[in-house]
């Protein structure tokens, strides 16, 4: 009887591998053709039958990209953006997150219920409004018109609030006795004790500034301040026949946030669980 059983659950246990390594080829297939579309020459790409590995690697796709496009200054661009959009959603967020998680006030729970609920209203409908008060402002091709909406990232207040409330207030107390000002015990006591939250927050930030094409292709209509996104859509459009530029720029875009990933992969583990189920 026990040796069925176990037979049984090691039979289901090689189905479920089977299938995910299945589901884990599917989703590497797509990036492996756009690593060696990258190095290919024009002519292997379209050479059939597909050559999976290729037999001749070249850089010229990348010489291309660089020589005809402005794509070390689309590069600045974005890591400007990137890092100035999760540097002051972390700060704000964290500072609005105390104060609705430790700082006791009338109302408190009913405005942090309005706040969150407004997760519901898709972008796109705000997108005209906004883009209207910010062109009315003058902000139009700045930094600043894609930089200024991570002031309000109702997602991180959410995520730190579930995590501030499991911090026992005989800190804030202990700090407070002391002399503490609230701004002193949010610098020196929570957010110490709250950083694999905030790394977490941080690589998903900065993952989704990077990745944010609709915003800035509104905003930064200038060639010399687009963003990676933005900068992609142009380059399918000027190299349209030419594969390997095309899969060369995606290539180097990816780069920086695998390699932020991967540095911050464990506390982003850690710090989602954290803020999501100890809430």
């Amino acid at each position: 009887m026990r040796n069925s059983t176990r037979k049984k659950k090691a039979l289901s246990n090689l189905w479920f591998y089977v299938f995910a390594s299945a589901i884990g080829l599917i989703i590497v297939i797509p990036l492996y053709w756009m690593i060696i579309t990258a190095f290919k020459t024009q002519t292997a790409i379209f050479t059939y039958p597909i050559e999976w590995f290729p037999k001749e690697f070249t850089l010229q796709n990348f010489v291309d990209l660089f020589s005809r496009f402005p794509f070390g200054k689309v590069l600045r661009n974005s890591a400007i953006v990137s890092v100035s959009y999760s540097i002051i959603s972390i700060i704000t967020c964290s500072m609005a997150a105390f104060a609705f998680a430790k700082i006791p006030f009338r109302g408190s729970e009913a405005l942090l219920k309005v706040y969150l609920a407004t997760l519901m209203i898709p972008f796109q409908s705000t997108l005209i409004p906004l883009f209207m008060l910010f062109n009315s402002a003058g902000l139009s091709n700045t930094y600043g018109s894609v930089i200024i909406p991570s002031l309000f990232r109702v997602f991180g207040i959410f995520l730190l609030v579930q995590h501030m409330r499991t911090i026992p207030d005989d800190y804030i107390d202990a700090a407070r006795i002391d002399g503490a000002s609230y701004f002193t015990v949010l610098w020196k006591v929570i957010l110490p004790l709250s950083t694999p939250v905030i790394a977490g927050y941080a690589v998903i930030t900065f993952m989704d500034a990077w990745n944010d094409y609709l915003w800035p292709l509104v905003m930064l209509t200038k060639p010399d301040m687009m963003t990676v996104p933005v900068a992609l859509g142009m380059v399918n459009g000027q190299f349209e026949h030419n594969f390997g530029v095309q899969m060369a720029g995606s290539l180097i875009s990816i780069i920086p946030v695998v390699l932020i990933y991967l540095a911050a992969q464990s506390k982003m583990k850690d710090g989602l669980t954290l803020g999501g189920i100890k809430g």
